[in-house]
């Protein structure tokens, strides 16, 4: 497996883009099943979770390609109708949100067969509210040996309240919701940026959903849908883990791309932390402090701090003066960074669902293991701060949700590099 190494101690300079979202690019992908023809998404970050959701497209039958000759950020997806309406297990356990596939399906094609998921191992993460949604609207359900099997000759609009606030709930009803016949009321959705992008794509497609972005979503069923051309929106976690790499090295710079009103609670805490952050050139720049101030951190739903930026405070939290407290309300094993940022020098304390973090004058490079997503970009965050070698392990993880950020983190002037695995 591959392995990032590092050298800390670099103060990060210049200017970096971030890549477009994977959390709007995963539904947006599943959303070409529900027209026939070709759809075009541009600004498709390249990440092992795009590159699997193109691969169980391609298996229930359309033509999924990144267009790498063209331009790489580019995707077609062509779908003409005949589809085999099943997402494999061998797929979806390694992405969670392959499960975006089963509300188009049923809504187009009257079912599907869906096998439970897998992803990151941060927590539970039962789709119960997903199946809750689409029963609403008359799909008829049954759970037969781990798939989702769901039927509906032609589901109808109805009344949706999520039990509580579900990100690919509300998009995978949402998707459904579109082609039900009559009017679909959602509430307590999930209200984050890349819902709304979903939205927007729908709409784009001939849609009618108004409402998205915040808790109530009301949906008017259409008979039909159109294939569409669209730029997906720049990735929110992916601009703030480069705001949070400027402020612990204690550098200056400007992340182009990043949406300020997509960042409110990130910045807020950076800002609280002593750094400068001011929009600029169409992104944000993030200019550090001599010396960092702890600040308290408690995740919660849109447009509360977010849970994907946890563990990359924490990282920042660890080099802080003072003492942070820091709640995890949303995933209970969120926290599975912190024993390797322990062998790094961090002094944390976990109690439940709360770390108190004591900040440290300095770390101390060690070989580190990822064991998540997020986890693995707070450990290269902390790496970039350490004294001496750290080595990164098993950042297949990271893969999945950034986009070569070894080579963006160079390009400011990190001592960074990938080391490939031996065939």
């Amino acid at each position: 497996m591959d392995k990032i190494v590092m050298k800390g101690g670099q103060e990060l300079h210049g200017e970096v883009q971030a890549s477009g979202a994977k959390n709007a690019a995963l539904p947006i992908l599943a959303s070409a099943l529900l027209a026939d023809g070709t759809s075009t998404y541009r600004n498709v970050p390249d990440l092992a979770d795009v590159a699997t959701m193109l691969k169980v497209l391609r298996t229930m039958g359309c033509d999924a390609e990144r267009l790498t000759a063209r331009k790489k950020d580019v995707c077609e997806v062509g779908v003409n109708g005949h589809i085999h309406p099943e997402a494999p297990y061998e797929l979806v356990k390694t992405m969670r949100a392959s499960v975006l596939v089963l509300g188009p399906l049923v809504a187009r094609f009257g079912r599907a067969r869906v096998s439970m998921p897998g992803g990151c191992a941060i927590g539970a993460r039962p789709i119960d509210q997903h199946l809750k949604g689409l029963k609403a609207l008359g799909a008829d359900i049954h759970l037969t040996e781990g798939y989702v099997e769901a039927r509906a000759k032609q589901l109808k609009g109805g009344t949706v309240n999520f039990d509580v606030i579900t990100v690919t709930g509300t998009e995978n009803v949402l998707m459904a919701a579109v082609l039900a016949k009559g009017r679909t009321i959602m509430e307590n959705c999930a209200r984050e940026p890349e819902i709304e992008e979903l939205a927007r794509v729908l709409n784009k497609m001939g849609a009618k959903i108004e409402g998205a972005g915040t808790s109530v979503i009301t949906v008017e069923g259409v008979d039909g849908l159109k294939p569409v051309d669209h730029a997906i929106l720049p990735d929110r976690i992916e601009a703030g883990t480069l705001l949070v790499a400027a402020a612990i090295s204690g550098g200056n710079v400007l992340v182009k791309h990043a949406v300020p009103e997509h960042l409110e609670a990130v910045v807020d805490k950076l800002r609280e932390a002593g750094c400068t952050i001011t929009a600029e050139g169409g992104g944000l720049r993030c200019k550090a402090p001599r010396t960092l101030n702890s600040v308290n951190i408690t995740t919660t739903e849109h447009p509360g701090f977010p849970t994907d930026m946890q563990a990359q405070l924490m990282a920042l939290m660890c080099v802080s003066q003072g003492t942070s407290v820091i709640s995890e309300n949303i995933f209970e094993n969120r926290f599975m960074h912190v024993p390797e940022l322990h062998r790094l020098g961090a002094d944390i304390t976990i109690q439940g669902h709360t770390a108190v973090v004591k900040g440290v004058k300095g770390l101390s490079g060690a070989p580190v293991m990822a064991t998540d997503l997020r986890a693995s970009a707070s450990l290269i965050l902390a790496g970039l701060r350490a004294e001496g070698r750290t080595e990164v392990s098993r950042v297949y993880h990271l893969d999945r949700g950034y986009e070569r950020l070894e080579r963006k983190l160079r390009s400011l002037g990190a001592d960074i590099r990938r080391v490939k695995a031996k065939a």
